[in-house]
């Protein structure tokens, strides 16, 4: 790599995580020029935020791996922005991690407050006071905030990791028009598995095979025209992606009103909730008048960023505190009187997976965060060992099996989270945007699983942002804005469903 215009690049990479046999990249050799903006794709889990942290210096600098290279090149002026903002921020208040970035800039005082807004204008970001708790603000609000901090240093190379992963779609929308009008001039390094509405920025995509290894690499329209059989036989996200996988038998198993048998569940609701408020610091973040769920349902609750939809779930876990009627299986949930309490009783019925998979891991190594809530109900050990071997190959995990969730890629610690959540059968799941960071083979897995397990009478409540979802997939759509839930409905499924269980007019009638 001799070329003056290499801004970023290695050369015969060899690197894999400590104690595992196989290699992350072996002689891998990449390079982006001045100017240049350039996506990495692939299945998740293949390496591309690996290749991010080694082009950026946060590999081997600050995170030490077994690596070595022929060559590395690495900007000396270079921002870049982590797949979890959490990880990201510095400073506990929003105007604290702006202006902890203005004062490495030596910016006057006085002219911090106008910059910081002016970045956070850039990202569709607005508050009154800019001294408010980042831990109060949503991911998706987080995602922007943290994007928000890189632009103020005014890098001139960018490495982006998934920066749209956590928004709606309107957040997406603004987040890429904020990349855009900042691209000049700039080189761009992005990995990104949404990619409709960034495909005008890019000048190339490199793909990568699930080994780590460079399939290939030309202009947008050119690579997913040569390459289309391995995107489809690796699971990657490509334009029309969706409308192939409905058409294939996977996807017309996945939209089948069908159900098994159901003639022992209960028509009694799962979940009652009226005149329901969650509270974050005694003020109101979610409001809900009147909502049920039942066995069977598949739920998608859809909203802005910071609308309360996180917040509706963690209020129903009793990780927030809450007042109002909430019966869970027909008990009061408000009798518990501490909150401890209350989410040990919801724990008993309901599995939880959080929008930050970091938060629930409570084990070293990924086979026995899958089989903590086995000991927890003293399940035999060979019966443990099995259960996990299941989940293992259920959730592409097989081979990581000794490695610490941490060390995982962010669709991997997405799918351990999700397996570690569903491998005890309860009545009722409720996720938080359980498909992000995920490529296209994992996303059509986990709703396949949800829709399995739906149909053998288990209630899905999700939180997320695919608008495909309300579509087609889903029974009921809840819709949250300005923290309150203002409708829910049965979709177009959700009424050819109840129709063909002949509880049509009960339930139309108990969610119009």
């Amino acid at each position: 790599m001799t070329e003056l215009d290499i801004m970023a690049g290695v050369q015969e990479l060899r690197l894999k995580f400590p104690g595992e046999e196989s290699f992350v990249f072996k002689d891998l050799s990449f390079s982006v020029r001045r100017g240049e903006k350039v996506l990495l794709l692939g299945p998740s889990g293949c390496g591309k935020s690996t290749l991010l942290q080694v082009l950026s210096g946060i590999m081997p600098e600050l995170v030490e791996v077994p690596m070595k290279c022929k060559e590395r090149i690495v900007p000396k002026s270079r921002g870049v922005l982590f797949q979890d903002p959490d990880t990201q921020f510095c400073m506990p208040y929003v105007d604290e991690e702006l202006a902890f970035v203005l004062e490495n800039l030596c910016v006057p005082r006085e002219e911090m407050e106008p910059r910081m807004r002016q970045a956070l204008e850039q990202v569709g970001l607005s508050f009154n006071q800019l001294h408010i708790p980042i831990q109060s603000l949503s991911q998706g609000m987080k995602q922007r905030l943290a994007l928000a901090s890189v632009l103020l240093a005014d890098p001139e190379v960018l490495f982006l990791d998934e920066p749209s992963a956590l928004l709606d779609p309107e957040g997406r929308k603004q987040i890429w028009e904020a990349i855009h009008s900042i691209a000049d001039q700039r080189t761009m390094v992005i990995v990104e598995h949404r990619i409709e509405e960034m495909l005008g920025l890019v000048d190339s995509v490199v793909l990568f095979g699930p080994e780590g290894q460079v399939l290939g690499q030309a202009s947008p329209g050119r690579l997913f025209s040569a390459y289309r059989e391995e995107l489809g036989r690796f699971g990657i996200w490509y334009p029309g992606v969706w409308e192939v996988f409905f058409k294939s038998h996977s996807g017309q198993l996945l939209l089948d009103n069908q159900m098994e048998d159901i003639s022992g569940l209960s028509l009694e609701p799962l979940i009652e909730l009226q005149q329901f408020r969650g509270f974050r610091q005694r003020t109101t973040v979610i409001e809900v008048e009147q909502a049920e769920v039942y066995p069977g349902d598949f739920i998608v609750i859809t909203g802005p960023n910071g609308a309360g939809k996180s917040s509706l779930l963690l209020s129903l876990m009793g990780l927030l505190p809450a007042e109002g009627v909430y019966r869970l299986r027909g008990k009061d949930m408000h009798a518990a009187k501490s909150g401890k309490r209350r989410t040990e009783q919801a724990a008993q019925q309901i599995g939880f997976v959080f929008q930050n998979p970091e938060m629930q891991f409570v084990a070293d190594q990924v086979s026995e965060e899958i089989a903590f809530s086995l000991y927890e109900e003293g399940y035999a050990r060979e019966d443990i060992s099995s259960l996990v071997r299941q989940s293992l190959r259920q959730f592409g995990l097989e081979g990581l099996e000794h490695r610490h969730p941490y060390q995982l890629s962010l669709g991997q610690k997405r799918r351990l989270s999700v397996a570690g959540s569903i491998v005890l059968d309860k009545a009722l799941l409720l996720l938080d945007e359980p498909t992000f960071g995920q490529d296209a083979v994992n996303t059509f897995a986990i709703l396949s699983l949800c829709e399995e397990l739906r149909r053998r009478g288990m209630a899905i409540v999700m939180v997320t942002h695919e608008e495909k979802l309300s579509d087609t997939i889903a029974t009921l759509e809840w819709k949250v804005a300005d923290g309150r839930l203002v409708s829910t409905k049965l979709t177009k499924r959700g009424q050819e469903m109840a129709f063909k269980r002949r509880v049509g007019n009960r339930r139309v009638a108990g969610h119009e």
